[in-house]
C-alpha cells in the first residue's frame, strides 16, 4: 500500500494550487489523484479565464486582493506563464439602483484595500467606448487590475512546479471509495490501489458532492452549465476593451484572440451534469450583444467552437473551504460558483494553511465553512456573473 501526507482528488486548478501551495511550504508527500487523461478536462479548461476584485463581500474581496498580484507575479515566482492581462473589468449600470449598488460595493473595496478601482459616470463610458449603445448607462464601475488569465497554463504551471518539487500526479485514476477509522481519514481506494493517508481534499470541482458522499459527507454543490461563445476575429471594437458587463441583463464579453468572447448566465438553466453546447443559445447571446454593441449584429460566430462548461454552484454562490465537521482530514474546496480560477491561487494559500498548520490569516476561514449551512449563516453575494 502506498502512503501520502496529503491526497488531493482533483487536478484542475484548484487543485494545482493547493498541490503548489503545500510543496512551497514544505510538504512532500502530495499526491493529486486525476481521472482524466489529463488535468484541466474539467471545468479548468472550459473556464472564461476573468479575474475581478470587484465583488460585494469582504471575504470574496480579500481572496481577490491575494490571487490577482499572484497572477500578476506568476511567471517570475512560478517560471510558467499563466498569461495575466490587467484589461480591466468595467460593470455598466443602466438605472439609480444599480450604481447605488456599484458604489456600496465601491466603498467595500476600497476600505477593503482595493486601490485602483474608481466610480465612472455615463458620459464617460460612452466616449471611452462610442461603439457601446449607451444612451440608458447612468455610470459605471472599472478596476483596471482585473482581467483575464489563461485557466489551463495556470494551472499547468501550479502542476508542473509542484511536481518539480516532489508532488506526485496520477492521471487516469478513479477514487472508489474512501475508509475511515476513530481518527478521521485512514485511507483512499483507487483504481491504482490503495493509499493510505491521513489528510485527504476533494477538489472535484462538479463532481464534489459524489466525493464527499463516498466520505459519508452531504456537501451542497450542484452542477450548473454555462456556455461560452467566440466569434470569429472581428475588429470594429477595440481589442484592449476590458470585460465589459451589461448590469441591464448580465451579458458580458471581452476580447479573446482576434475576437470576443460572449458570456450570458441564462436564468431559464436548471441544474445538471449537461456539458453539450445547446445551439439556440447563439440567437439569445446575439441578440443581447447586438443589443448593448450595435456592431456586434455582424459578429461572425461560428457555433461549432462554442463550449460549454459547469459551474459549481452552493446555495449562496461561495465556495465551501476548510475541513468538514465531524470528520478529521477530509478538507473541502468546493462550490467556487463560477469563480475558481480567479480565486484558486488564494484557494492554495488558505487549504495548505489549513491542512498543515490549523489556520490561515488570509480570510476568516470559519466564514466559508460547510458547517455555515446548518447554522443559517449564508453570504450574501450579489456580483455573481
Amino acid at each position: 500500500m502506498q502512503t501520502a501526507d496529503v491526497v488531493i482528488i482533483g487536478g484542475g486548478i484548484v487543485g494545482s494550487s493547493i498541490a503548489y501551495h503545500l510543496t512551497v511550504q514544505g510538504c512532500r508527500g502530495v499526491l493529486v489523484i486525476e481521472r482524466e487523461s489529463a488535468p484541466g478536462k474539467g471545468s479548468t479548461g472550459k473556464s472564461m479565464g476573468g479575474v475581478r476584485a470587484q465583488f460585494s463581500t469582504p471575504v470574496s474581496i480579500q481572496m481577490s486582493l491575494y490571487s490577482i498580484p499572484f497572477y500578476a507575479g506568476f511567471e517570475e515566482r512560478l517560471g510558467y506563464p499563466c498569461d495575466y492581462r490587467p484589461q480591466g473589468y468595467l460593470f455598466c449600470a443602466t438605472n439609480e439602483n444599480q450604481m447605488a449598488y456599484l458604489r456600496t460595493n465601491y466603498a467595500q473595496q476600497v476600505k477593503m484595500g482595493l486601490r485602483n478601482v474608481r466610480l465612472m459616470a455615463g458620459d464617460e463610458i460612452r466616449s471611452m467606448f462610442p461603439q457601446l449603445r449607451g444612451e440608458d448607462i447612468v455610470g459605471g464601475s472599472f478596476c483596471s487590475t482585473d482581467g483575464f488569465v489563461d485557466p489551463y497554463s495556470a494551472m499547468t504551471g501550479f502542476m508542473t512546479w509542484a511536481a518539480d518539487h516532489g508532488a506526485a500526479l496520477w492521471k487516469n485514476t478513479v477514487v472508489t471509495a474512501v475508509t475511515t477509522d476513530a481518527a478521521g481519514i485512514a485511507s483512499v481506494e483507487t483504481t491504482r490501489g490503495k493509499v493510505s493517508t491521513r489528510k485527504l481534499v476533494n477538489c472535484a470541482g462538479p463532481w464534489a458532492a459524489g466525493v464527499a458522499k463516498l466520505a459519508g459527507v452531504d456537501l451542497p454543490v450542484e452542477p450548473l452549465r454555462r456556455m461560452l461563445v467566440p466569434s470569429e476575429p472581428f475588429d470594429d471594437f477595440p481589442h484592449t476593451a476590458p470585460m465589459i458587463i451589461d448590469m441591464s441583463n448580465g451579458f458580458h464579453f471581452r476580447p479573446e484572440a482576434q475576437g470576443f468572447l460572449l458570456a450570458w448566465n441564462d436564468p431559464e438553466e436548471t441544474p445538471g451534469f449537461k456539458t453539450d453546447f445547446d445551439t439556440g443559445f447563439v440567437e439569445k447571446i446575439l441578440t443581447r450583444a447586438a443589443d448593448r454593441v450595435p456592431c456586434f449584429a455582424n459578429l461572425p460566430v461560428n457555433p461549432k467552437r462554442a463550449w460549454a462548461g459547469l459551474y459549481e454552484m452552493t446555495p449562496d454562490h461561495h465556495p465551501i473551504l476548510g475541513e468538514a465537521p465531524g470528520l478529521p482530514g477530509f478538507f473541502l474546496a468546493n462550490g467556487f460558483s463560477g469563480h475558481g480560477v480567479m480565486h484558486a491561487p488564494a484557494t492554495g494559500k488558505i487549504l495548505s494553511d489549513l491542512i498543515l498548520t490549523g489556520k490561515t490569516d488570509l480570510i476568516d476561514a470559519s466564514l466559508l465553512s460547510l458547517k455555515r449551512f446548518a447554522e443559517g449563516r449564508l453570504i450574501h453575494e450579489t456580483a455573481v456573473l
